[in-house]
């Protein structure tokens, strides 16, 4: 049943189908569940007035009741990645890391001009990840040793795209978070090594250079003419909290965007289940626990981001009851606390096993833990691209 409503009278979980009247410009999705209120708050700011909704595939949430975070997390995706949408999502993935080095290269020697390469490479990162909804965010999870910064932005352009679309956002707003994504931390190309890289704990006038990398960055990409106002915000705001404890402008919440506020949640969730050289990673279970805790971050932009990446995130290690190491291939949207997972090592044995699918909710195992693959001496990177990417070349 199709019914006109005011932006007014537009709740959360209202399926919008089209924009009827609005002042001003917006580019919006020609469809869509209303997920969040940063969303419905941006269509008040861009001048949407009425709207046309589904109220046969509308879900309301009424004022009266609590959504838990078990409720807001059955909206994650759940398409099970194949091997070829995999090795797709591989290529592009490295192809990226090269465009992304060559382009600091660029940059530090002052010879961009414009951010077409990055933005082709960005928007073919977003067509893929809409394509393929766990493809490359399983990739994210696959961690080199040596090009933390690289892999660092890449990977926040990934979540950032997984972000914006689970929040509603149009193809062209995804590309341009994604883009800032990518770019936020170049002005860390102007850190030394030995800062970057520090395993003490650095002085004053040290963390002084490390947070002067914001600033930086925005220096070096304002050379280029075509650098959007999202994607600036991105840059200039992912280190902003909503305490004021953030920099390089100490913002409070209302004066930080809600895409500053997205992209320190996906920054900072990335920074935990990485390995640095001054932190050891946590699982991706883990931090999304540490970051439902931690102060300066939207709690409900949060809560929204863990609806996206889902309790246990696909390509996450687990170690089930029955003594099997495993990797999340898919989430079950309603039963999120059993996955389908792909076995691979006896941890009683200490050995491989036979790649074996299993869904848990079928089964009588279950999860016992999420687990680092480095706590088992495992070389998941290869292993998983030796197992799971076919070899077609």
């Amino acid at each position: 049943m199709l019914k006109t409503l005011t932006i007014e009278e537009l709740k959360l979980g209202h399926y919008v189908t089209q924009v009827i009247e609005q002042r001003g410009d917006i580019s919006i999705k020609s469809k869509g569940k209303v997920k969040s209120e940063q969303f419905l708050q941006e269509l008040i700011n861009k001048g949407v007035k009425r709207l046309e909704v589904d109220l046969s595939k509308s879900e309301l949430v009424t004022d009266d009741i609590e959504i838990s975070s078990e409720e807001i997390i059955t909206d994650s995706k759940s398409v099970e990645p194949d091997g070829y949408s995999l090795e797709a999502a591989n290529d592009l993935y490295h192809q990226a890391i090269k465009l992304q080095s060559e382009f600091i290269d660029d940059l530090q020697k002052g010879a961009v001009n414009d951010l077409s390469s990055v933005k082709t490479m960005s928007a073919q990162l977003v067509e893929n990840l809409l394509d393929n909804p766990n493809a490359l965010s399983c990739l994210t999870l696959l961690r080199g040793e040596d090009d933390y910064l690289l892999e660092h932005s890449l990977n926040c352009c990934i979540l950032m795209a997984m972000f914006a679309e689970h929040l509603g956002y149009d193809t062209e707003t995804i590309e341009a978070l994604s883009l800032g994504a990518l770019l936020m931390d170049v002005g860390m190309a102007n850190v030394p090594n030995e800062l970057r890289l520090a395993q003490e704990p650095l002085s004053e006038a040290d963390w002084a250079v490390i947070k002067a990398h914001v600033e930086d960055g925005i220096e070096m990409i304002e050379q280029a003419e075509d650098l959007d106002t999202l994607t600036k915000t991105v840059i200039e705001q992912h280190h902003e909290r909503t305490d004021g404890s953030g920099y390089p402008n100490a913002l409070v919440d209302s004066d930080i965007s809600v895409y500053g506020k997205m992209a320190a949640i996906v920054d900072t969730y990335d920074a935990m289940v990485s390995q640095r050289s001054h932190q050891k990673a946590v699982t991706p279970a883990i931090a999304l626990k540490r970051l439902a805790r931690a102060p300066g971050l939207d709690d409900d932009l949060v809560m929204q981001f863990i609806a996206r990446i889902g309790i246990y995130p696909v390509g996450s290690v687990v170690k089930l009851k029955s003594g099997k190491l495993a990797i999340v291939a898919k989430s079950h949207p309603v039963d999120m606390l059993n996955p389908v997972v792909m076995t691979f090592y006896s941890v009683t044995g200490s050995h491989y096993n036979d790649v074996q699918r299993i869904d848990l909710s079928k089964i009588e195992d279950e999860i016992d833990a999420s687990v680092q693959p480095a706590d088992f001496s495992l070389n998941l990177t290869k292993f998983f691209k030796d197992v799971f990417i076919p070899k077609t070349k």
